[in-house]
């Protein structure tokens, strides 16, 4: 297993940003070049699924997933990575600040595909990784800024 974890500072109330992080049809407006989808489920509990497209034009792949763990009392999501080339676990978990506003941290940890070439790789394509989580991590900060209150 390969890791990248990181976290950023959010601006927002723990529960304002445990829903944005969550919606996922929304996850497109701050994710780098992602969309998703619910497949199967409430896409808010174990056993939904979700499916996620990254890429650009004909460039791309889809990342199937299964939520593993939901837990909005500790604000805590778990997917498995179900697809051929993403293989492994997600997290997304959100936690309260003393300021009132929150901490997201994500956190991949992947199996790395194509063998020993994915191995030999891995030190080069980490870091174009973790820089697209962190640019994605600054962009879901301004997202949850914006979210609606819960009504």
């Amino acid at each position: 297993m390969s890791t990248v974890a990181l976290s950023e500072p959010v601006a927002a109330p723990p529960e304002r940003t445990w829903r944005a992080v969550t919606d996922w049809a929304r996850q497109g407006e701050w994710m780098l070049g992602t969309t998703v989808e619910v497949t199967g489920g409430d896409g808010r509990s174990v056993g939904s699924t979700l499916s996620a497209r990254t890429g650009y034009g004909a460039f791309g792949f889809v990342d199937t997933m299964e939520i593993t763990e939901f837990d909005p009392a500790v604000r805590r999501c778990v997917v498995r990575h179900t697809g051929w080339l993403v293989r492994g676990e997600g997290e997304f978990t959100v936690s309260g600040r003393a300021d009132g506003g929150s901490e997201v941290e994500w956190v991949e940890r992947l199996e790395l595909p194509f063998g020993p070439v994915g191995r030999f790789g891995w030190p080069f394509a980490r870091p174009v990784m973790a820089a697209g989580v962190r640019w994605s991590l600054r962009r879901l900060a301004r997202f949850c800024e914006q979210y609606p209150e819960e009504k």
